[in-house]
């Protein structure tokens, strides 16, 4: 996919913003838009690891990270979950109660095994599918 000038413009600016500011520019876009970031996250993952090196590399390479169940310590988890995803408190949180849910799409496995990594040592209990 080849983008407009217009996307490639947009898309230098946001390389040059900090994460607060990032973090800003997302919550005016679900309040403008009324989407929310954490659906975003989750199918934007897959079109972008589709079109890039996941899909390059024969698929054989990328995984879908599911959270089968966040265990005991949800609160920890839901914490690992927003970092990882870059979302706000609310998204992770749904996305954690709707365990068990696939949170990311056609990754590498390097950064799978980090992912399962992290939500595990959270308490989480995570799967690859």
């Amino acid at each position: 996919m080849e983008l407009t000038k217009e996307q490639t413009q947009v898309l230098e600016l946001i390389e040059k913003m900090s994460a607060v500011d990032l973090n800003g520019l997302v919550k005016a876009i679900e309040e403008k838009f009324g989407v929310s970031a954490a659906a975003m996250v989750v199918a934007g993952g897959a079109g972008a690891a589709g079109d890039g090196d996941a899909g390059a590399a024969g698929g054989s390479n990328a995984v879908n990270v599911e959270l089968t169940e966040a265990g005991p310590q949800k609160i920890a988890v839901i914490k690992v979950v927003k970092e990882l995803l870059g979302i706000d408190l609310k998204a992770a949180k749904d996305l954690v109660e709707a365990a068990p849910k696939i949170i990311k799409e056609n990754v590498k496995s390097e950064e799978a095994d980090a992912i399962k990594a992290k939500l595990t040592e959270a308490g989480a209990t995570v799967n690859y599918k």
